[in-house]
């Protein structure tokens, strides 16, 4: 019969207590158990698991999507009719969330290095239960409204592949010491096989992963092409009122070489610049024409559309966060907007021999312009004394007759085609959302001699990525933060990536080889150790982690059931 001498001598195990206490709500020694874990318990931690692996998924989606933003805030309004920052509870709730799990995980994971049976709270259940709801509802909304963004993952993963395969290599080198540790103490020998067959497929899918990864950035240093050429979409709406003056002179301090704007016809047929069908957004049309905000911008004249203020709602909802950075003087330019017309904007640019791209929208049916905009637009820029070689021209209605009225103009198309069919109608240049065209779409209309422009790219690494895919120039609301990209974030000779990719992979090889014998020599040590050593190593308190874990196996053996 066992003594429970031992007990006076037990060593407390604060961080034992806490893991298993937050874990499961196992405080006390008597509460934890070295058994192994329920069917029930590896269900939950399966779920855990799932549910931590999605929510990486989610997480990476949306710190890759901030490039589109505002896209995704300009969708939503659309629908709604209410303008607010819809990333922030998305961000703040998705954070939230990974970090819970993540926590939980780790605990997990935890749980299995000393042995412990995984035993997951209620509460907890409760928890993991939530966040797998609320992110699989997530998911399925996103494709649902937003369902072209997902390509960002697979773009992105051009910048970060090389730097993603590094760290899930060091993760999975360090699970080794969990798997040995699991193997070792198993006295099962089909489970052994199992865990270990399972844990080095992984590994070696993981060593031959680079097989598979595919960027731009990869390539001799030499064959860079120059830097693309920015094109200002909407002037720089981060730092003024989008579609104003002001931000189209904050574009031009950015040496952009074009400026990009959204064109729509008022009711006495002046052009002036609007992305949106109603003026509620971006002006106060509200409190001067109250009975009329929800009207199609296009149904006021000039003279009511030069009433309005055009900037103070861009210091009120601070759609970019950017307001805090402006100065004194800024913020009152900014407050002091007015609707800018397209002859304004093409008198603006034409001293800076800067090209102007034009996004028609046709006024609605029974508008008195509704047939004659191309004329108006066409009038307005022979008005503005521009060469008409700086305008790029994108509508595709009457495109032939805008060639024949106005031979000079650039046209432009914003449907990606097979080159020979842009070189047969004429068109020289091709204006796409940067998902719609990759590296080798970019050569190809390069050597076909079609200069290809990229919207809205706003990020650095996604610049960089296009650089190196031989991109000539990008649209971008942030031009002031891709004047400070002088070189590509990062580009390496595919020698150089593979000697890091070999050194990377022997490295965690040896280790993983040297962690496998290691955890075998301490179990079978801790094997060796009978009832007797375990009494005298706690008298002379012996501070081995493995001792403890027998002492308490002992003590409980011996409590009457």
């Amino acid at each position: 019969m066992v003594k429970h001498q031992p007990l006076q001598v037990y060593e407390r195990q604060l961080c034992l207590s806490c893991l298993t206490g937050i874990y499961g709500c196992r405080w006390k020694r008597y509460q934890r158990s070295h058994d192994n874990t329920t069917k029930w318990e590896l269900l939950w931690s399966l779920i855990l698991l799932f549910t931590f692996s999605l929510l990486l998924v989610w997480f990476y989606f949306w710190w890759e999507a901030h490039n589109d933003y505002n896209e995704f805030n300009w969708f939503l309004y659309n629908r709604s009719g209410e303008w607010s920052d819809r990333t922030v509870p998305i961000l703040a709730t998705t954070a939230a969330g990974f970090t819970y799990i993540t926590f939980l995980t780790i605990l997990a994971l935890c749980h299995i290095a000393v042995g412990q049976q995984l035993n997951l709270h209620w509460l907890h259940k409760l928890g993991v239960t939530a966040a797998l709801l609320t992110t699989v509802i997530g998911v399925i909304s996103v494709n649902q409204m937003w369902g072209d963004e997902w390509t960002v993952i697979p773009i992105s993963l051009q910048a970060t592949g090389p730097f993603l395969h590094i760290g899930a290599l060091v993760a999975v080198t360090g699970l080794a010491w969990l798997v040995a540790g699991q193997v070792a103490r198993s006295e099962r020998t089909r489970f052994q096989v199992l865990v270990v067959l399972i844990y080095l497929s992984g590994l070696l899918g993981l060593y031959v992963a680079p097989l598979s990864v595919t960027s731009p950035c990869i390539m001799d240093p030499t064959h860079l092409k120059p830097r693309p050429d920015v094109i200002g979409h909407q002037g720089a709406p981060m730092l003024a009122p989008e579609n104003t003056l002001l931000s189209f002179k904050r574009a031009l301090l950015m040496n952009v070489t074009g400026l990009e704007a959204d064109v729509t016809v008022s009711l006495d047929g002046v052009p002036f610049l609007m992305k949106d069908h109603s003026l509620r957004r971006t002006t106060d049309v509200q409190k001067v024409f109250p009975d009329r905000q929800m009207d199609d911008a296009s149904f006021f004249n000039w003279t009511d559309l030069q009433s309005l203020n055009a900037g103070q709602w861009f210091l009120r909802d601070d759609p970019y966060w950017m307001v805090h950075t402006l100065s004194q003087r800024d913020v009152r330019l900014a407050a002091n907007q007015s609707v800018c017309s397209l002859e304004q904007l093409l008198r603006l640019a034409a001293p800076h021999n800067r090209t102007v791209v034009l996004h028609l929208r046709r006024p609605p049916p029974g508008h008195p312009r509704h047939d004659s905009w191309i004329n108006d637009t066409l009038e307005a820029v022979r008005l503005a004394g521009v060469p008409q070689s700086l305008v790029m021209w994108t509508p595709e209605t009457r495109r032939s007759q805008v060639r024949q009225e106005a031979p000079g103009l650039i046209q432009t198309s914003l449907e990606k085609q097979p080159p020979q069919t842009l070189h047969q109608k004429g068109i020289s240049r091709l204006l796409l959302r940067y998902n719609q065209a990759g590296p080798q779409d970019i050569r190809e209309f390069s050597r076909s001699n079609i200069s290809l422009t990229l919207y809205t790219v706003n990020e650095p690494w996604l610049y960089s990525v296009l650089w190196c895919s031989g991109l000539s120039s990008v649209s971008s609301e942030a031009p002031h933060v891709l004047k400070k990209v002088p070189y590509p974030i990062w580009l390496m000779s595919p020698d150089e990536y593979c000697l890091i990719w070999v050194a990377a992979d022997l490295v965690s090889f040896a280790m993983v080889l040297g962690i496998f014998v290691l955890q075998k020599w301490r179990m079978s040590g801790m094997r060796s150790y009978n009832p007797e050593q375990i009494m005298l190593s706690a008298a002379v308190r012996r501070s081995s982690r493995d001792v403890n874990i027998m002492k308490e196996k002992l003590i409980f053996s011996g409590q009457p059931q």
